[in-house]
């Protein structure tokens, strides 16, 4: 029988319902479906009421990265992540960069950009005017409708006209700045540019930036030479989008996975993140690695960060609220501060094993025990079967079960 995906006003099922005919359309056992309907910590109905067409969830490990020092005040950072070695390395880095006195922030106000496009202008350097002219008026219709966002001292602050060629012609851009204090503020935003008929958000929050940076002792990183290898590595990385684009993908392990515990917008974050990096032209390093006078090793690191503490599934999803009591912050900007220097910890770590021991050591050992648990192993057995795909510098799930064969059958590797 032909199965269809067709299935007109499947959101008014229940999850238990969806998920019955997910069942049946991909041949899910009893086993499969009960796993799925397990959302722990997260109730069905209240997953339910935060997306659409809901079966279950599904759990990301919990861990939590030690050692952070930001701006003298110490910090255990809750980090929710797939992958192996992430926590480990950047608990790793800021015990490095501890000794040299942690991480220092800052961060601009929480600014963030709402553009309209206007197109076929005839005049669209006199529309640009005319805009600005009336500039008073727009932003006291868009406050309007944030009385409560304005009380606390947010809001629409200002607006600005650009003009931009296309290939379609001149098209008048008008973008919004609204201060969204400690929240995200999309829907604020989106809320105010629909009101005086802009349209939509920036993820490219140029104004609302979050810096970090350190200086960490040669003799913490394993010497001077390896100080010089970090440099030599950033450099490369500066001047080669290739390598930028691996480089910045290991800032993001450590920033995404603050992000996903605390139930921000990560998918907003790294949009902003990797266009910001390309500001210039040419795709770039969001962070850059010096020597001082010293032979110590400086780091540092600036990107937009247009993250929250109040709203959405930021105070929705019970585990994102533990999260934020553990974390401890005050404020979205505090916030942002510490994810900031978080992502330049985690960069400090793979730059840090590039130049010495090599990225693929501490990661592929604990890569290997996925890799064990894949295969069948379970319990001590992991370890073992891990531990001998290691020493024998072959980490594939076909090995893994050739050596849990051999173990059940002989009780050794």
């Amino acid at each position: 029988m032909n199965k269809t995906s067709l299935f007109p006003g499947f959101y008014k099922l229940s999850p238990s319902e969806r998920l019955q005919f997910v069942k049946e359309f991909a041949g899910l056992t009893e086993e499969e479906t009960a796993l799925i309907q397990n959302t722990g910590s997260l109730p069905l109905d209240l997953a339910d009421r935060m997306i659409e067409n809901v079966i279950g969830a599904i759990p990301i490990p919990l861990g939590v990265a030690v050692n952070f020092l930001i701006n003298n005040r110490d910090y255990i950072i809750p980090m929710a992540i797939e992958e192996p070695s992430v926590v480990a390395a950047a608990s790793y880095a800021a015990k490095m960069a501890r000794q040299g006195g942690g991480f220092h922030t800052s961060s601009t106000p929480p600014i963030m950009i709402g553009q309209v496009q206007t197109v076929k202008v005839r005049d669209p350097y006199g529309a640009k005017m005319r805009i600005l002219e009336v500039k008073d008026e727009i932003l006291k219709k868009a406050n309007e409708k944030d009385p409560v966002l304005v009380s606390l001292g947010g809001g629409a602050k200002d607006l600005d006209v650009k003009v931009i060629n296309t290939s379609l012609g001149p098209m008048v851009i008008t973008e919004l700045y609204v201060d969204c204090r400690d929240a995200m503020g999309a829907n604020a935003v989106n809320t105010m540019c629909e009101a005086v008929y802009l349209r939509i958000i920036s993820n490219l929050a140029v104004k609302r930036l979050a810096r970090a940076w350190c200086i960490v002792p040669k003799e913490a990183v394993g010497g001077e030479e390896v100080v010089d290898g970090i440099v030599s590595a950033s450099a490369f990385a500066a001047a080669d989008p290739y390598r930028a684009a691996t480089h910045n993908k290991g800032i993001l392990n450590g920033i995404i996975a603050v992000a996903l515990a605390t139930c921000n917008d990560h998918r907003a974050i790294e949009a902003g993140a990797h266009a910001y990096a390309a500001r210039s032209g040419q795709y770039t390093t969001l962070s850059t690695w010096e020597k001082n006078e010293n032979g110590d090793l400086v780091g540092s690191i600036e990107l937009p960060m247009a993250v929250g503490i109040v709203g959405g599934a930021t105070r929705s999803h019970p585990i994102a609220r533990i999260c934020l009591k553990i974390l401890g912050v005050k404020t979205a900007n505090e916030l942002a501060e510490v994810m900031a220097a978080v992502g330049l910890a985690q960069n400090l770590a793979a730059l840090r094993a590039l130049a010495h021991e090599g990225i693929q050591r501490g990661h592929m050992s604990l890569h290997a025990r996925n890799i064990a648990i894949a295969a069948g192993a379970t319990g001590d057995l992991i370890d073992l079967i891990a531990e001998k795909m290691v020493e024998e510098g072959k980490i594939r799930i076909d090995v893994a079960k050739e050596l849990i064969e051999k173990y059940k059958a002989t009780g050794e590797l």
